[in-house]
């Protein structure tokens, strides 16, 4: 695929990943979570333009530096993910604000790695991009289908930003 498909892969499953996260629904652990994470990683993986050919190392890092970002917004956007357990067993998950500002954060911090890269004169594929979006799916779908299992003699799963503030009857709206 093109840098061009590629750049409206990355937009559509940003959109549709999105949208479907600031509404309330059910987790569902006995699915494959991980599938849309890896089909994305062989999607970027599966082409040699993710380095720069004239600066190996320099694109190295900044590879390395846009899988960190990835993890991270990972990890923060399933912590502050709200799930919660209905009256009838079904674990359900919504993010929350602070999800909208891990985005944020986590877009700001890419867009100055492409910066940084464009100042260097680095060429940088946009399968480096989805190989980090990527990393934040397949670690943010892992956190919540740990957080989702019960836990020994607690059914309720482990606690996140925003538990108590409603209750799960009035999330399901």
């Amino acid at each position: 695929m093109s840098g061009f498909v590629n750049a409206l892969v990355i937009v559509g499953v940003v959109a549709i990943v999105i949208a479907r996260q600031f509404r309330a629904h059910p987790i569902n652990t006995d699915r494959r979570w991980w599938l849309l994470p890896v089909i994305l990683a062989v999607v970027a993986l599966r082409k040699p333009g993710i380095l720069d050919a004239h600066h190996r190392a320099e694109s190295a890092v900044l590879l390395a530096v846009e899988l960190l970002i990835g993890l991270a917004t990972g990890v923060g956007w399933g912590w502050t993910t709200r799930i919660w357990t209905a009256p009838d067993g079904i674990v359900w998950s919504r993010s929350t604000k602070a999800s909208v500002a891990v985005w944020g954060v986590g877009i700001a911090l890419r867009a100055g790695v492409f910066a940084l890269g464009s100042a260097l004169g680095l060429h940088q594929d946009s399968s480096a991009l989805m190989l980090g979006l990527a990393g934040t799916l397949l670690i943010r779908s892992g956190i919540l289908a740990w957080r989702a299992q019960p836990s020994g003699a607690a059914s309720s799963p482990a606690p996140a930003y925003g538990d108590g503030k409603r209750s799960a009857w009035e999330e399901r709206v």
